[in-house]
C-alpha cells in the first residue's frame, strides 16, 4: 500500500552524491548527476513520522517544459527491492526518523534539468537536479571504457590545439573551464536556444537522449549563422568592431559574454575558436571530446570530392574551391544505434559554418571510420569531411582566349598531420590513420572506388621534364630579414630557356591572400640539361611587417614558363614565421588557497618598439574566472620585458597555467606552464 511521508526536509548530500557522480568540480550546493548511476538523497521526517519498510511510495521525475510520459520526459515510478540497471527505479531504507532514499535514472534518459517530485495526492517536491550523460555507465550511449581517457576527454579543463604548417606545427595552450561557475547552466542554455526546441520544445528536450541529437545540435549553434548560436565567424582581417579571434584564449569568456548580452552571437570566432567552445559544452553536458587539427584542409565548394583550382596569368586565384592550411574541428564518443554496427566510437563534428546541412550551418556528426572506409551514404555530412581530408587537387591556369592549361595535380596534399592531444600528456598524438588509409596503399585504392571518386589522380615518381620547387632557410624569426630560394631543374636532355615569376604574399590560415610582401623581377633562365638554376628572394620585415596577419603567415609562389612550349610549371609553399617564446617562472610551490606570484619574460624581436604590452594570465580553477591582465607600456626594440602576476589557485591538481602576450605590432604570443597545485 502506499503511504503518506510526513517530510520536514530534504538532504539532497551534494558533496557526496556530486563527489561519486565525478561533478564535485560544478561546485556541491546542487545535484548534478549522470544517468544509470545510483545516488542517494536523505528525508528528514517531522517528529513523530515513521516510515514502515515494505510499503510503498511513487515518485516523479520530469524535465522539461511540457513533460510527457510518452517522450519519457515525465517518468513515475515506485519502490523496488534492488536498483534496475535499465530503467527509472528507486529503493528506501528507513531509520527513526529518516528514509535514505537511492534513486537510478535510465541509462537512457533525456539529460537537462529534472524535478522529483513525491505523488501523495498532491506533489510534494524533493528538489531538483541535473541529469547529464554517464562515460562511466557501460549502458550509457557515451561509455568511454578507459579511465585515462575519461579524465582527459571528460574530466580534464585544459588542452593543446594545433595550428601552424605541417612543417612547423604550433600550439595553442586553451581553457576549456567546463567545470568554471555558471559554465552548466550556460551550456544548457545553448541548448534551449537552438532552432529544434524554439519550434518543438517538448520534442527538442525527448531527443536530448541522444549524444548524436546534442552533438549535431551543438555543431549548429556554436555558431551564429541561422539562429541564436554563440559565435560569429570573421576571416575579413577587421575585427575593430569585436574581439580578435586569436585574442580568445578560454571557452568560459566566450559563453559568458554570449549568455550576458542575451544569447546574441559574440564577435568573432575562427575555427579553433568554435571548436574549442564546442568542446567546453560537449564535455559539460558529459559527451567525451577532443579538439582535432587537419592541416592543408580542403573546402570542396560542389561536392565532386576535387579542389579545382583555377588562375589566371599572373596567378591569381579565380576559383571558389580552397584548402586552408589548417582547419579545426572536434570528435565526441559515442554509440551510433542509427548506424550500422562498426560505426561507434569517434564522431566528426565541425561548428565552423562553412556549408549548409538541412539547410541549417551544421556539420556532423559523422563516423570516423566510415571516412577512412569512404562511406559516404551515413548521416551526417560524409562527403563534406571526406573531402577535408582526402579530396584531390588538380591546378589550371586559365589563359586569356579562356583555355584552361592544367599545370599541376595532387593526390597527397590534402589532409595531413591530423592532430589531436595526446592522452595525460601535452604530446602531439597523428590521428591521420585514423582518417585514411596509407597514400597509395591497396586500401586506400578500394577505398576511393567505394566512394565512387572517378578523379582519382597517378602520382608519379619524379618525371624527365622541368621541375620547380621552393627551399627555405632555417631562421624565419618575425622581424628579421631573411632569404628564400626557387630551384629549377632541367631533367631533360635538351636546354631549357625559361622565365620564372618569384613572389611572396601574406595569407591568412583559411588560404585567403592578402598585400605581396615580396617580388623579384622576371627571371630569364637557361637551364642546361640535368643541371639545376636557383632564384633568391629576400622578405623584408619592413615590407612583410606590414601585410602579414595575425597568423603570421606568407605564401610563397615561384611560376615558370617554357619559353618554347609556353607550358606552365608552378610551385608554391606557405611559411609560418617563428615567434618569440615567453619565458615562465615560479619560484614557489603552488598550493589551493595561498597567493602565487609568477614571473614571465619575452624579448622583443622586431626592429621598431612595441607599443600598449600586455601579458595576461588564464587557467581553469587558477582565477576568478577572468583572466589577470598585467600592462608593461612599451617595449623598444630587441629588448627584454618582464612583469610578474599573482594569483590564488582554487582546487589542487595539475593545472595549465597560460601566459598571452599583446602589443600594437606583435600579438598572438602563448606559453605555458602545468603546475602541480597542492592541498
Amino acid at each position: 500500500m502506499d503511504q503518506v511521508l510526513e517530510i520536514e526536509r530534504v538532504d539532497l548530500a551534494c558533496v557526496v552524491n556530486n563527489a561519486e557522480h565525478h561533478t564535485e568540480l560544478n561546485g556541491v550546493t546542487r545535484l548534478i548527476v549522470r544517468r544509470g548511476q545510483p545516488f542517494t538523497i536523505t528525508l528528514h521526517l517531522r517528529p513523530g513520522a515513521h516510515f514502515h519498510k515494505g510499503t510503498n511510495i511513487n515518485l516523479n521525475a520530469t524535465t522539461g517544459l511540457e513533460p510527457s510520459e510518452d517522450a519519457d520526459t515525465a517518468v513515475k515510478f515506485g519502490l523496488s527491492k534492488f536498483i534496475s540497471k535499465i530503467r527509472w527505479s528507486a529503493t528506501a531504507e528507513p531509520s527513526e526518523s529518516t528514509v535514505s532514499l537511492t534513486v537510478c535514472s535510465n541509462p537512457n534518459a533525456p539529460i537537462g534539468l529534472y524535478q522529483l517530485t513525491l505523488d501523495q495526492g498532491s506533489g510534494v517536491s524533493l528538489g531538483q537536479f541535473v541529469l547529464l550523460f554517464n562515460p562511466w555507465c557501460t549502458r550509457d550511449s557515451v561509455y568511454l571504457a578507459n579511465e585515462a581517457e575519461r579524465q582527459e576527454y571528460v574530466l580534464s579543463q585544459d588542452g593543446l590545439i594545433y595550428r601552424g604548417k605541417p612543417k612547423c606545427i604550433t600550439v595553442l595552450p586553451w581553457t576549456f573551464g567546463q567545470f568554471e561557475p555558471d559554465m552548466l547552466d550556460i551550456c544548457l542554455t545553448v541548448l534551449s536556444k537552438s532552432l529544434q526546441h524554439l519550434q518543438n520544445p517538448a520534442q527538442d528536450c525527448s531527443d536530448r537522449r541522444s549524444p548524436v541529437y546534442v552533438t549535431r545540435v551543438l555543431s549548429a549553434m556554436i555558431n551564429s549563422q541561422d539562429d541564436e548560436g554563440v559565435l560569429v565567424g570573421n576571416w575579413s582581417g577587421k575585427y575593430e568592431d569585436g574581439v580578435r579571434p586569436t585574442a580568445w584564449k578560454d571557452s568560459c569568456s566566450v559563453l559568458r559574454q554570449w549568455y550576458h548580452q542575451d544569447c546574441i552571437g559574440v564577435e568573432y570566432g575562427q575555427c579553433w575558436v568554435f571548436a574549442a567552445v564546442a568542446c567546453t559544452v560537449s564535455r559539460a553536458l558529459g559527451i567525451p571530446c577532443r579538439v582535432v587539427t587537419n592541416y592543408e584542409s580542403a573546402h570542396d565548394t560542389n561536392s565532386n570530392l576535387l579542389v579545382e583550382r583555377y588562375y589566371d596569368e599572373f596567378a591569381e586565384n579565380l576559383g571558389d574551391d580552397s584548402i586552408w592550411n589548417f582547419h579545426v574541428w572536434v570528435e565526441s564518443w559515442m554509440t551510433r544505434p542509427d548506424l550500422k554496427l562498426g560505426y561507434e566510437g569517434w564522431q566528426a563534428s565541425d561548428s565552423t559554418p562553412q556549408e549548409t546541412s538541412d539547410g541549417i550551418y551544421c556539420c556532423g556528426p559523422v563516423p570516423v571510420r566510415a571516412i577512412k572506409e569512404g562511406d559516404l551514404t551515413v548521416k551526417y555530412d560524409a562527403p563534406f569531411v571526406y573531402a577535408e581530408v582526402n579530396a584531390d587537387v588538380v591546378e589550371y591556369i586559365t589563359l586569356r582566349d579562356g583555355r584552361h592549361v592544367k599545370i599541376d595535380s595532387s593526390t597527397t596534399e590534402v589532409g595531413q598531420c591530423i592532430s589531436t592531444k595526446a592522452v595525460g600528456s601535452d604530446e602531439r598524438e597523428d590521428i591521420t590513420h585514423l582518417y585514411k588509409y596509407p597514400e597509395g596503399s591497396e586500401e586506400e585504392r578500394l577505398v576511393f572506388e567505394k566512394a565512387n571518386h572517378q578523379n582519382r589522380l597517378i602520382q608519379n615518381e619524379e618525371e624527365p621534364g622541368v621541375h620547380v620547387k621552393i627551399k627555405l632557410t632555417p631562421d624565419m624569426m618575425v622581424g628579421t630579414d631573411f632569404d628564400v630560394y626557387a630551384r629549377v631543374k632541367n631533367n631533360t636532355g635538351a636546354p631549357k630557356n625559361c622565365r620564372l615569376m618569384f613572389y611572396a604574399q601574406a595569407v591568412s590560415y583559411n588560404g585567403k591572400l592578402g598585400e605581396t610582401c615580396g617580388l623579384t623581377e622576371l627571371t630569364e633562365m637557361n637551364v642546361k640539361p640535368t643541371e639545376v638554376d636557383k632564384a633568391t628572394l629576400q622578405l623584408k620585415y619592413s615590407e612583410y611587417g606590414k601585410a602579414i596577419t595575425q597568423d603570421r603567415m606568407i605564401k610563397l609562389v615561384a611560376l615558370l614558363v617554357d619559353v618554347e612550349t609556353k607550358e606552365f610549371y608552378k610551385a608554391t609553399k606557405t611559411i609560418m614565421l617563428d615567434s618569440p617564446s615567453i619565458t615562465i617562472t615560479v619560484p614557489e610551490e603552488a598550493k589551493v588557497g595561498q597567493p602565487l606570484v609568477v614571473i614571465v619574460l619575452l624579448v622583443n624581436p622586431l626592429p621598431e618598439a612595441l607599443e600598449n604590452c600586455v601579458f595576461s594570465l588564464h587557467g581553469a580553477s587558477l582565477t576568478d574566472g577572468a583572466p589577470l591582465i598585467k600592462e608593461v607600456g612599451a617595449v623598444g626594440p630587441e629588448e627584454i620585458t618582464t612583469a610578474e602576476l599573482e594569483f590564488t589557485p582554487k582546487a589542487s591538481g595539475i593545472r595549465k597555467l597560460v601566459i598571452d602576450f599583446h602589443s600594437d605590432k606583435l600579438g598572438n604570443i602563448q606559453g605555458y606552464k602545468n603546475l602541480v597545485i597542492g592541498e
